[in-house]
């Protein structure tokens, strides 16, 4: 008996432990059933949104699309003669830019010509302006008498003179300085012994070259002792003593023979000493 109701109760137990099962389970079907369906009605109703949403825009764009064909067909729609209204616009203003461009190319060729034309001036202004330039102005010189003394034959170069040595009437490209022998000689004005000679005539002579083509004659010298060739001399520095060597006025007392040479020409000397 005791092995029999364990057995029933066995049997009893089993069945509960079933139908517990098989009620879990009933439950989690359904659970995943009622959460099938709320997902399944939220994407629908996403659907019915996105679906609206489309329209919407679907309306727009038909709107915009009535637009573009109301323009369209304004534009078909002008007259013929609005057409060459609208032509007869555009090419004027095409021609009102065209003259504006001429116009303004034309301005600025005056404006370029006249600034050539203001340049070229200026240049030919400036040119003659150099052209017009005074020359430098040549350094007067003012010749000094080399020796003190009295002048006892004077320059004779257009009328005759009559010489004790040579006996006869001469011409006389210089003047004639009374001085005694030994006597120091100087520059009449700065420049540069050009030479030192005995020359047949006037004996021991010095020439001294100067500015604007003049040249400064002694003879009659005793000596030269003071200035070799080449040499630059100021004016009033000592050259040489008188002594009494000119074979042509050997009959004179001593004196100093002075010349003065313009381009190479005998000039009076008394023009130039001051």
């Amino acid at each position: 008996m005791r092995r029999e109701n364990r057995g029933k109760n066995l049997q009893g137990k089993m069945a509960t432990d079933k139908i517990i099962l098989y009620t879990g389970i009933g439950v989690a079907i359904l659970a995943i059933v009622v959460f099938a369906l709320f997902m399944y009605s939220k994407s629908l109703s996403d659907e019915v949104r996105s679906g609206t949403m489309s329209l919407e825009q679907m309306a727009s764009i038909s709107s915009n699309n009535t637009k573009n064909t109301e323009s369209a067909s304004t534009e078909i729609g002008k007259t013929v003669e609005e057409s060459k209204n609208e032509i007869n616009t555009t090419t004027n203003t095409a021609n009102t830019t065209n003259e504006t461009k001429i116009t303004n190319t034309i301005n600025q060729t005056k404006t370029n010509t006249t600034n050539v034309t203001k340049s070229s001036n200026t240049k030919n202004v400036t040119t003659n302006a150099k052209v017009a330039e005074p020359k430098e102005t040549k350094k007067e010189l003012s010749f000094a008498k080399p020796v003190e003394g009295e002048i006892v034959r004077e320059y004779a170069k257009d009328n005759l003179i009559y010489s004790e040595t040579l006996k006869e009437w001469t011409t006389h490209m210089g003047i004639d300085i009374k001085s005694d022998k030994t006597t120091v000689v100087k520059a009449a004005e700065a420049g540069k012994v050009k030479s030192i000679k005995n020359d047949p005539r006037y004996g021991l002579t010095v020439v001294i070259e100067h500015d604007n083509n003049f040249q400064t004659i002694y003879a009659n010298l005793l000596t030269s002792e003071f200035v070799v060739e080449g040499e630059k001399v100021e004016k009033g520095q000592s050259i040489g003593t008188v002594g009494n060597t000119a074979v042509f006025e050997i009959a004179d007392e001593a004196h100093l023979h002075f010349e003065v040479l313009k381009d190479s020409l005998p000039v009076d000397p008394n023009i130039y000493i001051k």
